[in-house]
């Protein structure tokens, strides 16, 4: 609620990635997805969903469910999708810190790159 504060008009919510590799269940990530989303949508705010994906040893089932979750929740609360925020940064030694998770300056340059399409309509629509 704390991000309601600041009025946004448009959201980038880029969660689920902590829950994925903590094993939460799914059910868990995906309620909490949803009710970030619900508060969102209940004060007008256009939410844009960014999907996350885990590595393969999380198990075949989990990861692909993991990833179900935010094409699900984008159908259900007619969200635009970003399939994986990631997408071409995840795997890069080079694009991301020594943690191997969190991009590099030059990652989240490649990050704006891609989402930036995604997010210029929505921008100008609420011009």
């Amino acid at each position: 609620s704390w991000a309601l504060n600041c009025r946004p008009t448009i959201v980038i919510l880029e969660l689920g990635g902590n829950d994925g590799l903590r094993g939460l269940s799914l059910n868990e990530t995906k309620a909490n997805l949803e009710g970030i989303v619900q508060q969102f949508q209940q004060a007008s705010v256009t939410v844009v969903l960014a999907g996350m994906k885990l590595p393969p040893n999380y198990g075949q089932d989990y990861t692909a469910g993991f990833e179900a979750l935010y094409q699900a929740i984008a159908k259900q609360y007619r969200l635009t999708l970003i399939p994986f925020f990631l997408d071409g940064v995840a795997v890069s030694s080079t694009l991301n810190q020594a943690d191997g998770i969190h991009p590099t300056g030059e990652g989240y340059r490649l990050i704006v790159e891609k989402v930036f399409p995604t997010l210029e309509p929505l921008l100008q629509q609420k011009r």
